[in-house]
């Protein structure tokens, strides 16, 4: 097994990354947010050769963002669904949304988020749960929490945008 940097083992986005980076992951939980369970209708919905896709939802299994359960005895078929943790990733792709349409959709948008009681459309944006204000690079910073290693806390404070001594380069 391959020893993996600092980074990935105690940053959040490291091992975030390593358990849905994969493109192909990231793909099979939007359509998975979109109603789709079977081995087939990923396939079809996504273009994607079946071992490919066969790896990636054997990766998300075994990182507990879906439960494998059977649907057919004979011959045995298997539908994925999704877990808490894997619904709770889900702003993280409607924020990939947010953002592919606001910077990637030069001909406007053709899908959007929308509310399901009255199909208003959403403008997703992070915000603090504490003051309900936008996160930003502006207002945020990365500070060492209570089982950072001594490592990871020197790496923190040389990180010249996150340091909480700098000023922010503004918005």
């Amino acid at each position: 097994m391959q020893l993996k940097s600092p980074s990935i083992q105690e940053c959040p986005v490291g091992r975030a990354v390593e358990t849905v980076g994969e493109w192909w992951s990231i793909l099979i939980l939007r359509d998975a947010f979109q109603g789709a369970t079977r081995f087939d209708e990923f396939s079809q919905s996504l273009g994607i050769a079946p071992n490919i896709l066969s790896r990636r939802l054997a990766h998300l299994t075994e990182s507990g963002m879906f439960v494998r359960r059977r649907y057919n005895e004979r011959p045995p078929r298997y539908e994925y669904v999704l877990t808490d943790k894997a619904r709770d990733f889900f702003p993280v792709v409607a924020t990939l949304l947010a953002w592919g349409n606001k910077h990637l959709a030069p001909m406007g948008e053709a899908i959007l988020l929308a509310n399901r009681h009255d199909c208003r459309p959403f403008n997703p944006v992070v915000v603090d749960a504490a003051d309900m204000q936008p996160i930003t690079l502006t207002n945020a910073v990365v500070v060492a929490g209570p089982r950072a290693s001594r490592v990871m806390r020197k790496r923190l404070t040389s990180l010249k945008a996150m340091n909480p001594a700098v000023a922010p380069a503004g918005d």
